[in-house]
This record gives structure tokens, C-alpha cells and sequence, in this order.
């Protein structure tokens, strides 16, 4: 069996400099980059125009598309001293990377929040390339395809993390990774140093939906997943899922899944049955 990877990691790192750094290349460069901005400030040519570039900006080029950064007073407010920029960059190729460029068509630059998922991403792939022994380029191709769809994900909630939306998005991944325990608008709210109004608004102003909403769908997606796939007690169902009370869960589950829990319990039970039942179809 091949397991020679489609897609390529030729080099993945982390710099920061505290020192003026210039790089020019007209040419530039021979493979794909991708580059986050996770510290600091610099400057670089986007889309022919040299724009500053923030901490979160995530720029990813082809090849051959001129290169242009800086790092230098000039990134920094009138007076500020300081030069101080931190990034990850990654240099790939490969047939697999060539077809999700064309497909996906990125932007030159992405403004995401800095997630501790999607950051832990790039740090990885920067431990893969490190090893010294046991270094598994399959493992590498893995990560960045897992890279290059996560980006495809950023893509499609872009109107969410534009300048305007940025603080909807954080709000968004706060309420898919706090799910499963019970918090308030209040909480949600903190999270992103904002009032319980404008963090109303912002949410249904980028996602259509209601806070309230999204926590309730993302909670009967766990729940229904549960009641499919274990047996765990329906009470105790709803209170893993983040759920005040049984009561209220049981109402809003009917409600989106036009029947009670333990009637789809029932359901996934059977229908798994006569799935394993049924003879495989022969081709």
C-alpha cells in the first residue's frame, strides 16, 4: 500500500523578532505559503497594496505571487519604539494542496480569532517538522489538510469574522465549547468584554439566529447523538448536555425532533436493527 502523502509540509515555524526584518520577493516564492500573525504587527503586499497586518491575520499565497513583508517602526502608532511581531508560517505542496487552492479559491488574508484550536494546528505541524526521530510526513499531510479545511470553515462564517463580526465568531466557538455546562447571556457576553444587548445583536446580526437558539441546537445535536449511541439514563442525558431540567429538555427535543427522547431512543434502536439486518447489496 502507498502511503506517500498527495499534499507536502517542506517547512513549518515559528519566528519573532524584536529587530527590523525585511523580505522582497518579486518572483516569489516556489511553493504555497500560509502565514499567521499571532503577535505584534507587521506589514505586507496583499493584493498589491502593502497593508498592515494585525494579530489574527491569517495570509496565504501561491506560488510565484510576489512577497513582500516588513517588520519595523513604521508597523507600530507614531512614537511607539517598539518592533515586536510574532508568526507561524508553513511552506507546502503537492497535487492535494493545488486542488484546494483551486477549489477553495482563498482570500490573500483571513481575520480569525485566535482560537486555541486552529492556532494548535500550526503548532503542531511546526512539532511534526522538528522531530528529529520518528518524523512521519504522512502525519504532517494530515495536518495540513486538516489545516486547509478548517480554513474552508473560517470561509464560510467570513461575514462573521470581518471586523464587524469578529467578536460574533469568538462568542460563536464559546458556545460550542461551553455547551455541555450550564452559563448565561451574561457569560457568553463577558467572554468578549461587551454588554448582554450588543452581544444579542452582534450574534443575530452575523449568524440570523439567536443566542438562545444556537446553545439549544447545539445542545440537542449532543443530546440526540447520546440517546442514538449509549445508554446513558435520559435525565442524565439532558444534564450532560448542559440541559437546567429534564422537563424543559424534553419539551424543546420534541419540539425540534417531533417525538419525545425516549420515543427516538426507540426509533435509533430499531432502525439500527434493521440496518445490521439488511443483506449487503452485492456489486
Amino acid at each position: 500500500m502507498n502511503t506517500t502523502p498527495t499534499c507536502y509540509v517542506y517547512s513549518a515555524g515559528f519566528s519573532f523578532h524584536r529587530k527590523p526584518f525585511h523580505m522582497s520577493e518579486q518572483q516569489g516564492n516556489q511553493n504555497y505559503l500560509i502565514r499567521l500573525q499571532t503577535e505584534g504587527r507587521s506589514r505586507a503586499l496583499i493584493n498589491g497594496v502593502i497593508s498592515p497586518v494585525e494579530s489574527g491575520d491569517m495570509m496565504l499565497f501561491a506560488p510565484h505571487d510576489p512577497y513582500y513583508l516588513s517588520i519595523d517602526k513604521e508597523s507600530y502608532a507614531a512614537g511607539n519604539p517598539r518592533v515586536e511581531s510574532g508568526d507561524y508560517h508553513i511552506f507546502c505542496g503537492g497535487a492535494w494542496i493545488e486542488e484546494w487552492w483551486v477549489r477553495s479559491k482563498p482570500p490573500s488574508r483571513i481575520t480569525i480569532p485566535q482560537i486555541d484550536s486552529f492556532v494548535g494546528l500550526f503548532r503542531q505541524l511546526v512539532l511534526e517538522q522538528r522531530r528529529l526521530s520518528d518524523f512521519s510526513p504522512e502525519i504532517s499531510a494530515c495536518y495540513l489538510q486538516i489545516l486547509c479545511m478548517e480554513i474552508d470553515r473560517l470561509m464560510l462564517d467570513q461575514p462573521a469574522v470581518s471586523p464587524r463580526g469578529y467578536l460574533a465568531f469568538r462568542m460563536k466557538q464559546y458556545v460550542e465549547e461551553h455547551a455541555a455546562f450550564p452559563f448565561q447571556l451574561e457569560d457568553v457576553a463577558g467572554h468578549v468584554d461587551i454588554s448582554v444587548s450588543r452581544a444579542v445583536h452582534l450574534f443575530k446580526e452575523a449568524f440570523g439566529t439567536t443566542i438562545i437558539k444556537y446553545v439549544n441546537e447545539v445542545r440537542l445535536e449532543m443530546a440526540r447523538e447520546r440517546i442514538t449511541f449509549s445508554p446513558m439514563p435520559l435525565e442524565h442525558v439532558a444534564e450532560t448536555c448542559g440541559f437546567a431540567n429534564y422537563t424543559y429538555f424534553h419539551r424543546i427535543f420534541r419540539s425540534r425532533f417531533g417525538m419525545s427522547p425516549k420515543q427516538f431512543r426507540i426509533h435509533s434502536r430499531e432502525q439500527t436493527v434493521y440496518n445490521s439486518a439488511a443483506p449487503t447489496p452485492e456489486y
